[in-house]
């Protein structure tokens, strides 16, 4: 069963057949998942993307929204770097969990300019769909969870809505206990 009614008031279409709404690494990411078509697409005002002014716009439930957050820290020179999915009414635990996933002495969010070329994604818009091949993904456990989340298109022009195992089974997934703290 599809669940796209976490996109609110917004009319959602299976996201590959709208490939104009995607950015380029997403539509890749999509076309090779088994079954795509459970993610679904809206479009939207790009001046809504962030989270906050997207609910309100569109009567989405902010608890039915996920964060995709790129973090980067370094070791021994090497910057590396992991997304972290969590809920829109949690924050990630940059310096907690996720530094001692990425095995770094601080951790901080990526700069824009950096996560936005790296990701090849529109910042407002970084989805974990098409994320860099070598990228930990850390995913809530709520998010994993859920029937469908709201996520970023790669784009700010669109929201998708995307059932939470399907996000738990993108290569480089792995759903972290503690990862999302009370925002």
């Amino acid at each position: 069963m599809v669940i796209w009614s976490v996109l609110g008031t917004l009319r959602a279409v299976p996201a590959l057949d709208r490939p104009d709404l995607l950015a380029e690494p997403v539509v890749k990411a999509l076309a090779a998942l088994d079954d795509a078509s459970g993610v679904g697409v809206a479009e939207i005002d790009p001046d809504l993307a962030d989270t906050a002014a997207f609910c309100a716009a569109y009567s989405s439930p902010p608890e039915s929204s996920a964060n995709c957050v790129v973090v980067s820290g370094k070791r021994g020179g090497e910057v590396r770097y992991a997304a972290c999915l969590v809920l829109a009414t949690t924050r990630a635990d940059v310096n907690g969990v996720v530094r001692k996933k990425l095995d770094v002495r601080k951790a901080s969010f990526a700069p824009t300019a950096e996560a936005v070329e790296l990701t090849g994604m529109e910042y407002g818009g970084i989805t974990p769909l098409g994320l860099p091949a070598d990228w930990p993904l850390l995913i809530s456990p709520e998010v994993a969870a859920a029937e469908a989340v709201v996520v970023g298109s790669g784009i700010r022009g669109s929201k998708l809505a995307v059932p939470g195992a399907v996000l738990a089974a993108l290569p480089g997934a792995e759903v972290v206990e503690g990862l999302a703290r009370p925002a």
